[in-house]
């Protein structure tokens, strides 16, 4: 089902610089396991040794013309699902980070790793990358000390809104733009 979309964002990639398709990069995943994460490429080739590095803020210049789209539309997340497929993720549960920001968790925040990360998750329907990192990290332990079947359900129901008609504020704040 998502053939047609990924076929349109590797033309836009390619058109835009003529760069690889996809990024790969090491995340930690379900009790600390590193497994290489699957994106397409949505910023310059050798971004990370640029700038900021790996932290990425809205508006960063290393983020390619068609980029801008695939992020905000996280139509960049959709090789996800290969990584679903093997078993490294899920489709709901806390995002997956990378080894130094696991490093840096206090005893509470590693309890994240207690479920495999998903491709969405509590925080994104709550604001995404928009809701402070400190304040993901909370949404994403409450998931998990949460979760359930209805919970997920829930998630993914409200995860296509999120992405298109805004950022959601709680449970009974509502939407806005």
């Amino acid at each position: 089902m998502a053939s047609p979309l990924l076929a349109a964002a590797a033309l836009a990639i390619k058109l835009d610089d003529g760069g690889p398709l996809f990024y790969r990069q090491q995340r930690v995943g379900l009790n600390g396991k590193e497994f290489e994460l699957v994106k397409l490429r949505t910023m310059e080739v050798g971004a990370e040794h640029k700038g900021a590095g790996f932290a990425v803020n809205e508006g960063d210049p290393r983020i390619t013309r068609a980029g801008r789209l695939l992020r905000r539309l996280s139509i960049d997340e959709l090789p996800q699902l290969w990584n679903v497929v093997r078993g490294d993720m899920s489709l709901v549960g806390p995002r997956p980070t990378l080894a130094y920001q696991v490093a840096r968790y206090t005893p509470r925040q590693r309890r994240r790793l207690e479920v495999r990360p998903g491709i969405t998750g509590w925080a994104q329907i709550q604001g995404r990358a928009r809701v402070p990192w400190d304040e993901r990290i909370e949404l994403d332990v409450w998931y998990v000390e949460h979760r359930s079947p209805w919970l997920d359900l829930k998630i993914i129901m409200r995860t296509p809104r999120a992405l298109f008609a805004g950022t959601y504020k709680g449970d009974t704040g509502g939407w806005s733009k």
